[in-house]
């Protein structure tokens, strides 16, 4: 009955997340963690044993709602397939994460159906995220930290582009920095096979200003390895000048960002400045074309 009396605006206010001890599957929610236009994030536990995980729900706010049972329904006929097809995409994602076993790469334990959505389970690492750094910590970043940083990322870079996978959306918020300062990488919902079947669809693109490259922006952008160099070049500017490059789209019209060979201080490895200039050039030949390239230019 309550239901009946909800709007879907008003579903969405009311039961945006799951609450504090819901259990669905073999877990009991803890809180939220987080959430953005596709997912919600949530601290949980796993009843048998206890252990902390995270869970990640596939929720898209702009094509369905949570009712007041928890289930997620769609909000017309109209966005009910691209919630379908959303889905399905979700649990490839889910899978592929399932298969890539890196130190540096966030794991997935499970994925499970439950109210008409779907769930991905995630171990819990502690830490904080790279942007909480650059906010909070910014003399933590110094050259000699940066220059593991990077060598750690492309570690785990390499793994997913010779897993056939390209990650697409590479920025300080999808990197946890663990205590020691062991980077982890999260977020694979942008993430896309490489090269792309001629078949393959996906709804939407996952483009975010100061760190997608150019091609990200265009209907047929060259997209590929080179497209995260670019998105993990703007991370480390993004570390050094302790805010977000300017946006690609911006910086086609009038470039002013300049060289960060030319603007630091040789408490920065030179290799390190030149590995970011050269990965945020705008033309995508212009950029390192693989792991090994970049490892070059880092160690120049």
């Amino acid at each position: 009955m309550f239901k009946e009396y909800l709007e879907p605006e008003a579903h969405h206010e009311a039961f945006a997340y799951l609450q504090p001890g819901t259990v669905v599957d073999n877990y009991v929610i803890e809180r939220p963690l987080a959430n953005g236009g596709f997912s919600s994030v949530y601290l949980a536990r796993q009843l048998q044993d206890q252990t902390q995980v995270v869970i990640k729900e596939y929720l898209p706010r702009k094509l369905a709602y949570r009712s007041w049972d928890n289930t997620i329904t769609p909000h017309s006929k109209e966005t009910k397939k691209k919630f379908s097809q959303g889905r399905r995409l979700f649990i490839e994602e889910a899978k592929m994460l399932a298969t890539l076993k890196h130190p540096n790469i966030v794991e997935v334990i499970s994925f499970f159906r439950a109210n008409t959505t779907v769930y991905m389970v995630m171990t819990y690492d502690y830490g904080k995220n790279l942007n909480w750094f650059m906010k909070n910590k910014p003399d933590w970043l110094t050259g000699k930290f940066l220059f593991k940083l990077c060598h750690k990322l492309l570690d785990a870079l390499e793994a997913i582009h010779n897993h056939g996978f390209l990650h697409l959306d590479i920025k300080p918020e999808n990197i946890l920095i663990r205590p020691g300062g062991n980077p982890l990488v999260l977020d694979f919902g942008a993430a896309r096979p490489y090269p792309i079947p001629p078949n393959w669809k996906k709804p939407g693109k996952v483009r975010t200003p100061g760190y997608s490259p150019l091609e990200q922006f265009q209907v047929n952008g060259a997209i590929g390895p080179w497209s995260d160099f670019y998105a993990l070049g703007a991370t480390l500017r993004a570390c050094l000048d302790h805010k977000a490059p300017p946006s690609v789209t911006e910086r086609v019209d009038k470039d002013l960002l300049k060289p960060a060979l030319n603007r630091f201080p040789p408490t920065y490895p030179k290799g390190l400045l030149k590995a970011i200039d050269r990965a945020m050039r705008l033309a995508p030949a212009e950029r390192p074309q693989t792991v090994t390239e970049f490892r070059k230019l880092l160690e120049s």
